[in-house]
């Protein structure tokens, strides 16, 4: 089973760049068609509700009718572009969303200049309260700054797992030495989340870090994988390939590659756990009985 733990789709080609095929480019037809290529089994499409797409929620539903078996809906909600982030009411949303879609899991992005009050807030608490009541995946897109005060949310939460995105670290600014050792101190504070069972890591957006995003295989960021799986294990790392963000550095069987053919300290059956084995197992349980 290989299951890419992070992607997604959109109806018209969200960024500013001016390609010649917006309304098709990152249509879910091209992700099946990726995923049919490179003998991918399932995918968990990430909903980003962000410029042309305020409905991408809805669209990845409908998608989701025409390949029940081959996608999973991970709702965007209140993520940090919303006119509803942070604010009252995020647990009601929360709770209709899972009702609406019939989640088994949901995505919420946080700013990078985010203190992280509201995960400790009467209104936070309520809102993760339902994620687990509701028995939901939590995938997460947090600064490394806050991962430390996020741990103590999944910690509250045990039975509710929570995916950190793209390796956990950054985006990174900046094109020299010193953005390596930005990524080796954010690496070392994502590697003592691990000691919280429930916090997961997805093995994914090598690109986001590199000095040059079209550096494939990113040799020099191999420590950062050995780093997390060390510190993690093959239940907890989940392969994601950034698609179609990601084809405009690498190709998506690149983004298999990177990690199947090029982290040759993973075992054959570890690495059968990480590229899917692992996360659908997980993925199963969740949702509303």
């Amino acid at each position: 089973m290989i299951l890419d733990s992070h992607c997604h789709a959109w109806e018209v080609w969200p960024y500013e760049s001016k390609v010649p095929d917006p309304s098709s480019r990152s249509i879910a037809d091209q992700l099946i068609f990726e995923m049919d290529l490179n003998e991918v089994d399932r995918a968990l499409v990430v909903c980003a509700n962000i410029d042309r797409n305020p409905a991408n929620n809805q669209y990845v539903y409908d998608e989701l009718r025409r390949f029940p078996n081959r996608l999973t809906q991970i709702a965007d909600v209140d993520c940090l572009w919303s006119a509803t982030y942070h604010t009252p009411g995020a647990d009601k949303r929360l709770e209709q969303a899972v009702l609406d879609f019939n989640l088994k899991g949901f995505t919420h992005y946080v700013s990078a200049d985010d203190d992280g009050s509201w995960f400790f807030s009467t209104e936070g608490k309520k809102f993760f309260a339902v994620a687990a009541r509701l028995n939901q995946l939590v995938s997460i897109a947090l600064p490394s700054t806050l991962v430390k005060k996020f741990m103590l949310v999944a910690q509250a939460y045990p039975d509710t797992p929570f995916l950190l995105h793209h390796l956990g670290v950054g985006p990174v600014p900046g094109e020299d030495a010193k953005k390596l050792e930005e990524i080796k101190r954010q690496l070392e504070i994502v590697n003592d989340a691990a000691s919280v069972p429930n916090i997961h890591v997805k093995f994914s957006g090598f690109h986001h870090l590199a000095l040059n995003r079209w550096d494939y295989p990113f040799n020099d960021l191999r420590f950062v994988a050995q780093g997390l799986y060390s510190a993690y294990g093959p239940d907890r790392l989940h392969w994601g390939s950034d698609f179609p963000v990601v084809a405009q550095y690498i190709t998506y069987r690149q983004s298999i590659e990177v990690f199947r053919s090029h982290c040759s300290f993973i075992s054959e059956n570890d690495m059968k756990l990480i590229m899917g084995d692992s996360l659908c197992k997980i993925i199963d349980k969740c949702g509303v009985s």
